[in-house]
């Protein structure tokens, strides 16, 4: 575990005390701070409309789904290219700038490797995660905030973002190329997404409920809503246990070459 740590304090620092880091975050604020308040002022249009407007469903009264919930799926969009901006380096920049060899040549292991870079892309994806929570966090003082929905559903979007980080660290360790890495880890980030489009297509019970189980959006709806569930965190974690251990596999054969 020491290796891991050391790769993960070396990576962590490489991310924090990196411009390109602050400028996504500057970027993501730029983009929470337009639309955050033009969903807030719709929610409360809604809220002092609902008299004239009977027809408004009944949750969409509730601040958590009228704002919290779309200011997550606006955070989802933006992890999808914002994570292989960050993880893209991590393997292919190292095998460009030889310094992968020294790396495999170290007293760690392939996991301790894997494992400490994979740690450091999550410190940095949660970073923009928090910075996300924020505006909710403000919100709370001028309206009632149901706490625990909100951090579920900012856990699951989380979540989704260590998925797109184990994926995406995937990618970068198959090429030396980091704009490759780059697209090949939003190809990743956006099909996943196309998987629980089955659901929608297959015509047997059986099969729909294949795909519904192997779905992203479907695990993550129950989080989002504040709900959480075994088997939705299996899945997630299933997924980034997948992908890491390709990545393991991955280094470990460029050590034995």
């Amino acid at each position: 575990m020491s290796g891991t740590l050391v790769i993960f304090k070396k990576e962590l620092k490489g991310f924090y005390f990196n411009s390109t880091f602050w400028m996504i975050c500057f970027l993501v604020s730029v983009v929470f701070s337009w639309v955050y308040p033009i969903q807030l002022n719709l929610f409360s249009q809604l809220l002092m409309n609902y008299v004239m407007q009977q027809g408004v469903p009944q949750n969409q009264l509730n601040i958590h789904y009228g704002v919290f919930l779309r200011q997550l799926s606006y955070l989802n969009l933006l992890l999808i290219f914002v994570v292989p901006a960050l993880t893209m380096k991590l393997f292919a920049e190292e095998k460009k700038l030889r310094t992968f060899d020294l790396l495999l040549t170290s007293p760690v292991t392939s996991f301790q490797i894997v494992m400490g870079k994979y740690l450091a892309a999550l410190g940095a994806v949660g970073g923009i995660v928090l910075l996300a929570l924020l505006y909710p966090l403000a919100t709370s003082t001028l309206a009632t905030v149901n706490w625990g929905p909100l951090f579920i559903a900012f856990l699951g979007i989380f979540l989704v973002g260590g998925v797109y980080a184990a994926m995406n660290l995937f990618a970068s360790s198959l090429t030396e190329n980091s704009i490759v890495a780059y697209v090949a880890s939003v190809i990743f980030n956006v099909s996943i997404w196309f998987v629980g489009i089955g659901t929608e297509v297959v015509d047997g019970e059986r099969a729909r409920k294949i795909f519904e189980h192997v779905s992203l959006s479907s695990h993550l709806s129950g989080l989002v809503e504040g709900t959480v569930r075994t088997n939705g965190l299996i899945f997630f974690l299933s997924i980034i246990v997948l992908f890491c251990f390709l990545a393991e596999r991955v280094v470990e054969s460029s050590r034995w070459r």
